[in-house]
């Protein structure tokens, strides 16, 4: 699977003549089908613990939701969002399914989890209804893979929620704590690495993290996790 190329800035730049009314995931939108969730006992839990709706940073963002950006594509992605449902203040306002499908660069994403791109999968309700820090592939992560290769993922209800889960931490973590390995809700561990503009999540590396909504923590990442085969 390829990196992100240099082509990223210049998308951002883009972003401001693109629709970002884009269809808005609600709470209502479909059951989660937990068959096809690895697996169907409750979440796991992430190495570092739920942040706390009283803490700091829970505060401190309520108060300015980009306080805790980091990433260095931050700053071009708050020049051409400035405003707006999927600018980072107006993704603070809501929960994550709905904040991501505002935001212009996760449609991709946003189709996966709504059960748009298989209607077996469909997470909108798990995802808004608890405290989660999110590693989200941007469009540009998705159009990497070959077109072959994401057309059996999708029709594979199974995988295609494995793989969407694995980008799941139960609990929000902070920029500051997020370096370290987290036990994801599908099951198996991601390694952060770095910090401040230089993360890396496994071998994707972090665009723009520390995006608050109003119950998750978001990482726009530039490439899509799998999870390790299973033994």
């Amino acid at each position: 699977m390829k990196r992100m190329n240099s082509k990223f800035a210049a998308a951002l730049g883009l972003i401001a003549v693109a629709t970002v009314g884009l269809t808005a995931c609600s709470s209502g939108t479909g059951s989660t089908t937990t068959e096809s969730m690895a697996p169907s006992a409750p979440m796991a839990t992430s190495s570092a613990p739920a942040m706390p709706s009283g803490s700091a940073m829970a505060t401190e963002s309520a108060m300015d939701p980009a306080a805790n950006l980091v990433g260095s594509a931050c700053a071009a992605y708050a020049k051409a969002v400035p405003s707006g449902d999927g600018s980072v203040a107006g993704m603070a306002k809501d929960p994550v399914a709905v904040a991501a499908s505002n935001n212009p660069l996760l449609k991709t994403l946003t189709a996966a989890v709504s059960g748009k791109l298989n209607p077996k999968v469909d997470l909108v309700d798990t995802l808004n209804g608890g405290e989660f820090t999110v590693f989200a592939p941007v469009d540009e992560a998705f159009a990497a893979i070959p077109e072959k290769d994401l057309s059996a993922v999708v029709a594979d209800a199974a995988t295609l929620s494995s793989i969407l889960t694995y980008h799941v931490v139960a609990g929000q973590i902070a920029p500051s704590d997020i370096d370290g390995t987290h036990k994801t809700v599908e099951g198996q561990d991601v390694k952060v690495t770095g910090s401040g503009d230089d993360i890396m999540v496994n071998e994707a590396k972090v665009i723009c993290g520390g995006v608050q909504t109003a119950n998750a923590t978001v990482y726009l990442i530039d490439t899509v996790l799998m999870p390790p085969a299973k033994k």
